[in-house]
Parts: C-alpha cells; structure tokens; sequence
C-alpha cells in the first residue's frame, strides 16, 4: 500500500449514489459489522474493567503517601501533563501510516503501559511497613506518575480521536455508543469493583485472614491484563472508516480549528464550569461513615435494570428533541436529586443512619437512573459531533489537537482540584489508616456532603454554556448531509492518488 494512504474505508464504504447522500441524515446504514460491534463492547469494557475507584484507599490505607506529599506529586505530574500534551497532540495530528492514524499508538503503546503498570500494585511490597513521608517510596512513586502519565497521553489521545472515526454515520455511532453502555454492564464491567467491594469489606471486619496489599495486588494485575485483551483485540479487528485529509494540517491549522469550533467550546466551557465542584468519592462515604464498601453496591442492583430500561427513550427523545434540550434537562434533573438527598441526609444527622441512607440512596438512584441513558449517550455523541464540525468548517479533522485543547484547560484545573481536596481532606479532619467507622462526626458529614449535594451547587454554572450549544436538529442535518458528500469526494482523490504510479 502507497505511503499516500490515509485512514479511508474500503470503497464499498463511500460510493454512495446522490439519492442516498441526499438522505444521509435520516439514512439508518451500518458500516459496523457484527465482529467489530463485539470488539467495540469488549474495548469498552476495558475502559472500566478496573478497580480504579478504589485507587484512594490503596494509596491512603496501604502504601500510605501522606496527603500533602501526594497533592505536590499531583501537581508535578498535572503540570507534565500539560507540557507534554500538546507535542503528543500535534504529532498524532500529522500521523498518516498504512494501519490509520490512531491505530499505531494504540497497537504499539497498550502492552509497554500495562507493564509498567503492574508495578504501581507492587508498591506495598516493594517498600512494606514504611511511613508515608519515606523518600524512596516517594521518589518511584513520583518517577512512576510521571512515566505512565506521558505513555498513557498517546493511547488516551489515540483512543479518543479513534473513536470518532470508526463510522462516518452519526446513528451507526450513536448505536454502538448505545450497546455499549447498555450491555457491558452485563458483560462483567463493574464485576471488579463489586469484587473488589466485598474483598476490602471482609477483610477489614477480619472475616477472611488477608491482607489488603494482597487483594489490591491480586486484582490490580487481573485486571491490567484484562484489560489489555480486550483493547488489543479491538484494535485488530476495526478500523477507521473517516478520511482524513491528504495534506497534513498545520500547527496554524490546528490552533483555528480549536478557536472556531463552537460546539467543543461550549462543552470546554461547561466542563470547566462543572470543575469547580468540591467533591469527594461516595465510596469514602459507605466505608468511612456507613462502614461497608459492599452497601453501595447492593443500592445499586434494584436501580440497575431502571438504568437498562432507560436507554430504549435514547432514541425516541433524540429524534424528538434537540441534543441541547437533552444536554440541558439531564443537567438540572440530575442535580436536583442530590441536593434533594443532601439535605435530607443533613437534617438531624440522618447521614449516619445506615437503614435510612441506604434506602434515601436507593430512592435517589431509582430516579437518576431513569435519566442514565440520556446521559450517557447525548454527551458521548456530542463530542464526536464537535469532531465532526471541524470538519464541516475547515475540510479537515483535528481529533487529536482539538482533544488536547479541551483537555488542556481542564487538566489544569484538575490538578489543582485534586490537590486541594487532598487538602481538604486533612482540613476536614480525616486520619490517614484509622479503623472504620471511627472518624470524627464533622468528618463524616463532611464526606457525605462532598459526595451528594456540594458537588452539585458549587457546579451549577456548568449548565449555562450548554443554552448556547449551537446545532439545532435542522442545522446538524445539513452539515452530515454535506460531511457526507464531501467525504465521497476525499475518497476519490485517495484512490486516484494511489493508483498513480511512483
């Protein structure tokens, strides 16, 4: 295949007669096949096949990195993330190979990134018993953050981008985006946190005679490896069906792409907004004040098959409604059942009853998740319809840059965040490796409060920008009706350009 390759579909993909391109918009047509559709749920799978949102209890309970030292390692390899981001950015930008332009990063990065990251279950092991101001410990820890940092910026930078390409027909991607949420649950998703649950549970009620250590290492490196699979397998299996352009954008290119591109402004803008929130894990909150981190688990299964049912008024209310009504109404309607529980829980100190909570959680879950698969799905699907806008406006694609712009701004906000609430954390009153349950009272509502409702009241103005979401349902159709012309066209240029001979 000609170096002049770029990441086209096959023919059979873009040879569209006028009749149908004319019809794009309402044209229900599948590019993803079954194989692909199964790939597409295993490497979804694998984006949450982990225990990563117990990674605060292995670092505060078992490697113990003191909480001032930690938010100083965030802030290092935050701002390191930040430099590093944009170069990663611009060089995936100007990839064109024969395997696509996201595909080699991710072929050829997943394997060295799981790897290196088995060694981050080790640490209790490699330094045991040590406090949490011990400099070597601090120093791999602080090397190690750094290195999976810059490995992890090209397969996020990849991934993202990728997924935007593997259909050119926004209903095909809104399907898989669909199936996705709907069914990976199902395929084991959230199987190794549920796991991961009970092991903490049982062992800190010493019914079982493990160590945490072992547990974390046990399922950290299961789930790594996994995870790899499935993401591997993925990769292997599709491919990029969008064309990108011949000539490679420039770096000029690239910054108007990000500054003209409306609709992913609006959703930075809104992102940011939203991260002003102060905000801690509810996970803390059913370990360190209603004493099990299996409780919140168990809340969840009756609301589960709600969240299920859900996704069959995805369609139905896109085709109804526009995405910036949808964006807005999920918004408010979310926001209003955890205040709601906020301060419920507040009054009387109900936040440390643990039969009435379960159940105030349980009611507040039942109605949330009546709007799970809006959420899901609308906020997946305007992303990749930002990607496709810059298309529409400038004839070219910027997944990669315009992600790192989006990012960019918030990444610096999340490292500063994340420090503080580190801080916070300490300010709040919370001991490092205390026994659970045992935490003073203002530490306890603390948690439970920045988990349900100060989240949600410190980040309200993220709802403004998204009034201002500028494609109308009229508007989104003609720019995938003109996308889809135009793409044809790329891919006649592609072709003759290498069938030319050298």
């Amino acid at each position: 295949m000609s170096k002049k390759q770029t990441t086209a579909a096959n023919e059979q993909d873009y040879i569209l007669d006028n009749a149908e391109i004319s019809k794009f918009a309402v044209h229900d047509r599948r590019y993803v096949g079954n194989k692909e559709t199964f790939a597409y749920l295993l490497n979804d799978i694998s984006n949450a096949f982990n225990i990563n949102g117990y990674k605060d209890r292995f670092i505060w309970d078992v490697v113990r990195i003191d909480f001032k030292i930690n938010a100083f390692v965030s802030i290092f390899t935050g701002a390191w993330d930040v430099i590093n981001d944009p170069l990663i950015g611009t060089l995936v930008d100007k990839t064109r190979t024969r395997w696509g332009k996201f595909r080699p990063y991710m072929l050829f990065f997943q394997i060295p990134l799981t790897l290196i990251g088995t060694l981050y279950w080790f640490m209790p092991y490699i330094f045991p018993n040590t406090v949490g101001t011990y400099i070597p410990k601090l120093v791999f820890y602080f090397a190690f953050s750094a290195l999976t940092e810059t490995a992890g910026t090209f397969t996020s930078i990849a991934k993202t981008g990728y997924m935007t390409t593997v259909t050119p027909h926004p209903n095909d991607r809104a399907r898989l985006i669909t199936l996705a949420e709907l069914l990976t649950g199902y395929m084991g998703e959230d199987l190794p946190g549920i796991i991961m649950g009970v092991l903490i549970d049982l062992i800190n009620n010493n019914v079982v005679p493990w160590k945490l250590r072992s547990a974390f290492l046990g399922m950290g490196l299961f789930t790594n490896i996994a995870s790899c699979i499935f993401t591997f397998y993925y990769f292997i299996v599709s491919r990029e069906r969008v064309p990108q352009s011949l000539e490679k954008p420039s770096i000029k290119q690239g910054l108007r792409a990000v500054f003209n591109n409306y609709p992913i402004l609006l959703i930075t803008l809104s992102d940011f907004l939203g991260g002003f929130s102060i905000s801690t894990s509810t996970t803390n909150y059913f370990i360190d004040v209603l004493g099990s981190a299996t409780l919140q688990t168990i809340l969840n299964l009756p609301s589960g098959m709600i969240g299920s049912i859900s996704y069959a008024f995805v369609k139905p209310m896109r085709d109804r409604f526009s995405s910036k009504a949808l964006w807005v109404g999920e918004d408010l309607y979310t926001r209003f059942w955890w205040i709601l529980l906020w301060i419920i829980g507040s009054i009387n100190g109900n936040y440390k009853r643990r039969l009435f909570m379960c159940i105030m959680f349980g009611i507040q879950a039942f109605f949330d998740k009546w709007a799970f698969g809006i959420r899901k799905v609308v906020k997946a699907e305007l992303y990749n319809e930002a990607m496709d806008y810059c298309e529409w406006k400038n004839g070219y694609r910027m997944e990669a840059t315009i992600g790192v712009a989006k990012d960019l701004i918030l990444k610096i906000q999340t490292i500063l965040r994340g420090s503080i609430q580190n801080l916070m954390l300490s300010q709040i009153g919370y001991i490092q490796g205390k026994t659970i349950g045992t935490q003073k009272d203002s530490t306890k509502w603390w948690l439970f409060a920045m988990c349900t409702g100060i989240p949600q009241i410190t980040g309200i103005l993220a709802v403004i920008p998204k009034f201002l979401y500028p494609l109308t349902k009229e508007k989104r159709e003609k720019m995938y009706n003109e996308l889809l012309e135009r793409r044809h066209e790329t891919y006649s240029e592609i072709t003759a350009n290498n069938t030319k001979p050298e």
